[in-house]
């Protein structure tokens, strides 16, 4: 049995993280569902930027420049065709699994990482407009994003909250989340709003290597993978969420997002092999898919205590780091890169316009 295939058995999903119109033609994206035990899927505005500058949407583009169109627009046209076609290839997943699984996610404007009230209109907007029941909305974990976390799922638009680093970070979207449906129930509302939290690993290791003595390189995105498997299975089993799954609640999700190894001395599956646990979900670009495939391992799963989260995380503290410190720039640095891309996006998608034109 492949690796892959056994995570799935031991109750974690597997998404890709990546979509491209290609991918939906030749047929890949159907292979990994069917053989590669892939369930759902992510994607960010480098994903399209590199899919856009590839030539493979330049018909479409041709065929929307002559609208009158802005960047933004044009993009949003083609994202979503594309992703209602993913959604429907996932959605006998996601009605197999009552809406557990089987989802694809549609990211705001990272523009409106700070401004609350734009979120929320372009949730909405976004999602009516996709019309698909299994489409997450990418909102960031930035305060302002939270507070529109809350707004969304109360509004009834599925969330996937990105831009989360630590155990803090989670626990502060878990709270938006709930919030959210706490609202649903006092409106006499269906409380069952799909959701997941969007916890980045890899990251952490490429921020702090240059710091780190030698025996802790590639070891403190683990261990805060730890510490937030913990607070997750601690909410799970809250009084709070307890009293709204017996309304008829479900829990947010815990996905595990930029699990590709960064660096090359380390393996290519590090980050799947350690954070395989049930009820998460593990997204990952088609290269560290096809690795795990191929070679990976699966073994014990994580703890819901946390292991020696504390122990780990003592180590770093002892080598000079300041863990909420480092998640808050990762967080601010991760918003600042989406806004990036996003802004490499729009030049892409206009000077892609232009050409065709």
């Amino acid at each position: 049995m492949k690796a892959t295939e056994t995570l799935r058995e031991r109750g974690q999903s597997l998404w890709l993280d990546n979509i491209t119109r290609s991918l939906l033609d030749d047929g890949t994206i159907q292979k990994y569902t069917g053989s590669y035990s892939v369930t759902g899927l992510t994607s960010n505005p480098s994903i399209f930027d590199q899919a856009i500058g590839s030539g493979n949407y330049d018909d479409a583009i041709r065929s929307k420049a002559g609208r009158g169109l802005s960047a933004e627009e044009l993009f949003f046209e083609l994202a979503i065709e594309d992703l209602r076609r993913a959604a429907d290839l996932f959605l006998p997943v996601h009605e197999r699994t009552d809406g557990v699984d089987g989802w694809v996610s549609l990211e705001v404007s990272p523009l409106l990482a700070y401004d609350t009230a734009g979120t929320v209109e372009a949730a909405k907007a976004l999602h009516a407009r996709a019309g698909r029941p299994n489409l997450f909305i990418k909102i960031p974990g930035t305060p302002e994003g939270l507070l529109a976390v809350t707004e969304a799922i109360a509004a009834g638009v599925p969330v996937n909250v990105t831009l989360l680093f630590s155990a803090r970070h989670y626990l502060a979207a878990a709270d938006a989340y709930l919030k959210g449906v706490e609202r649903r129930i006092t409106d006499g509302l269906d409380p069952a709003v799909g959701s997941v939290a969007s916890v980045f690993m890899s990251r952490w290791d490429t921020a702090v290597a240059k710091q780190l003595p030698a025996d802790l390189v590639d070891k403190l995105a683990l261990a805060v993978g730890l510490d937030v498997y913990r607070a997750y299975r601690r909410m799970m089993s809250s009084d709070r969420f307890q009293r709204l799954q017996n309304a008829g609640a479900r829990m947010q999700r815990l996905l595990w997002a930029s699990t590709s190894t960064k660096d090359p001395a380390a393996s290519d599956t590090l980050y799947v092999h350690g954070l395989a646990a049930p009820f998460t979900v593990d997204t990952m670009p088609d290269a560290t898919l096809e690795a795990f495939f191929d070679h990976g391992e699966v073994g014990d799963p994580m703890p819901a205590d946390g292991g020696d989260a504390d122990a780990m995380l003592g180590q770093f503290e002892k080598a000079g780091l300041d863990i909420g410190d480092v998640a808050a720039q990762l967080q601010r640095n991760g918003a600042k890169s989406f806004v990036d891309a996003w802004n490499e996006l729009m030049d892409r998608i206009q000077a892609q316009a232009s050409a065709v034109t």
